[in-house]
């Protein structure tokens, strides 16, 4: 049943808002920095590596054994204070309230416990501690929550290129295979206990930043 779960969770249709955000795509391929599969792969693995492993893991860990709401809420701070893009602070508070919104509708008991908090502070509702409350509220190990977590990361990233017409769908399932090989090798490492939270993706942060001076743009990141 879990395996099941997963599936309905990784899905980019999942109804929490995921085909808003294309975590700096959009930026990279308008400053001629991202136009085809070669550098999409380049580009989700530095997120995967650089990001998602090195502090969204990591805040997600940290949610996922916190032993109350308030403790959760200092991660979620946490979340904030790490994150020096405000587009990037604004998309993934924004992603994680709307996944927060699903499971308080789903009547997840700590998604609702939680969503109090949110709704109290513009901080909180980062999308790595959202999707450790969920996960709580599904039932998921840790193991499982990680896996959701990264796979959700690379369909996001992939469909967000299919839809600006960076990859077609036949070369979008060979950037999956390629980021599902990756993903594997790091969820079989385990950051240590003490591991602090930290990322540097330069360009994609820079790419997110420049968004607001776009005239046009299709997606929130």
């Amino acid at each position: 049943m879990q395996a099941l779960a997963l599936l309905q969770l990784g899905d980019s249709a999942y109804p929490a808002g995921g085909f808003a955000f294309s975590w700096g795509l959009e930026g990279l391929a308008a400053d001629g920095m991202l136009a085809n599969r070669n550098e999409l792969d380049r580009i989700i693995a530095d997120q995967l590596a650089r990001r998602w492993a090195t502090m969204d893991r990591i805040l997600l860990r940290r949610a996922f054994y916190a032993t109350d709401s308030a403790a959760i809420a200092a991660i979620d701070r946490l979340a904030e204070a790490g994150t020096s893009s405000a587009e990037m602070r604004d998309g993934s508070r924004r992603a994680g309230r709307a996944l927060l919104g699903v499971w308080v509708k789903l009547d997840g008991p700590l998604s609702v416990a939680y969503r109090q908090l949110v709704s109290s502070d513009a901080r909180l509702g980062h999308l790595p501690v959202a999707q450790a409350v969920v996960s709580r509220d599904a039932d998921f190990t840790l193991e499982a929550t990680e896996l959701m977590s990264g796979w959700t990361l690379v369909t996001g990233l992939v469909s967000a290129a299919v839809r600006l017409g960076i990859v077609g769908h036949v070369e979008a399932q060979r950037s999956q295979s390629a980021a599902r090989g990756l993903l594997a090798e790091l969820l079989a490492e385990t950051p240590p206990p003490d591991a602090e939270p930290a990322s540097f993706t330069p360009f994609i942060d820079i790419a997110i930043a420049r968004g607001p001076l776009r005239h046009v743009r299709m997606f929130t990141t």
